[in-house]
């Protein structure tokens, strides 16, 4: 005779959580009666003592302790089955709340963003462009597009796209002060410093920081790249920047052979068990968005 392994386990669990049978009742919308006997088969099944019953309280045993912990997951798996198979079918739906850098997101991410809420008329989006890097349990966020190395290990990640830094300069400035083969040289040109003064370089295989100097500095990727074109220094900039200038000749590559390794552009969202589905197709559309981009064609 075939026994069904699953019953009396959610019975179980309500009287455990709820330290009463009455109460446990209630909350699966069975009789006090039905809770009894489901609990007195399943110590049956087991051969073990399960709890203890008193006419106010109801206690775990050990056996019943431990019982409870593997029960409860078995219960959590088993929604989170339910949702993830219930999501595939499910149309993103509500507010999503995002953060990205300024100039990378007015240029990649929002307007593919803006093509996915056409997908999806019962999305809101509220998106927050902040070169600041936002806390996004802090600050209520579903989802974070970063740049570069990652940094918050409290975060999930997914890689969206790859990201190269290029050193480069125009060759009107190669013409007038030379071009530099070695990083000691780095030290007698001018560099364009954008957010920071430090640059990250390689060498030996190893990456290193190298803190930069000139007379020129803007937050502002868009600037550098127009400070560099007009031959006013050497800068450091992302592909997405710099590789059609490139490609023209408006500028040139510098010390290739101590470029850092490649980065990548991620999309960061809290620590959960199940991904939300307007944060997971969401996420999905970006990286299928990013990789028809010219810029990241190889």
């Amino acid at each position: 005779m075939s026994e069904n392994r699953w019953e009396g386990i959610d019975e179980f669990v309500a009287v455990a959580e709820c330290s009463q049978f009455t109460a446990a009742a209630e909350r699966l919308g069975v009789s006090s009666s039905h809770i009894s006997r489901q609990i007195v088969r399943l110590e049956e099944r087991l051969q073990t003592r399960l709890l203890y019953r008193s006419t106010r309280r109801v206690t775990l045993t050990e056996a019943g302790q431990t019982f409870l912990q593997h029960c409860q997951r078995l219960q959590d798996g088993r929604e989170e089955a339910l949702r993830a198979v219930g999501d595939l079918t499910s149309e993103p739906k509500g507010m999503l709340r995002m953060t990205c850098a300024v100039a990378y997101g007015e240029r990649f991410i929002v307007p593919l963003v803006t093509r996915f809420m056409g997908l999806y008329p019962q999305l809101r989006v509220d998106i927050e462009l902040s070169n600041r890097p936002l806390d996004l349990v802090h600050e209520g966020l579903d989802l974070a597009i970063r740049l570069g190395r990652l940094q918050d290990s409290r975060l999930v990640a997914t890689r969206l796209a790859p990201r190269r830094m290029y050193l480069c300069a125009s060759p009107s400035y190669l013409e007038r002060y030379g071009r530099p083969h070695s990083l000691s040289e780095l030290s007698r040109h001018n560099c364009l410093i954008g957010s920071s003064d430090i640059w990250q370089l390689e060498q030996n295989g190893r990456e290193f920081s190298q803190r930069v100097q000139g007379n020129w500095r803007c937050n502002s990727g868009q600037a550098v790249l127009d400070a560099a074109l007009q031959g006013v220094g050497l800068c450091q900039l992302p592909d997405y920047y710099v590789l059609e200038y490139l490609k023209n000749g408006e500028l040139i590559s510098l010390l290739e052979a101590h470029q850092p390794p490649n980065t990548a552009v991620w999309a960061l969202y809290p620590q959960q068990r199940h991904l939300s589905p307007k944060v997971r197709k969401l996420v999905d559309y970006l990286k299928e968005g990013l990789a028809e981009r010219p810029e990241y064609r190889s």
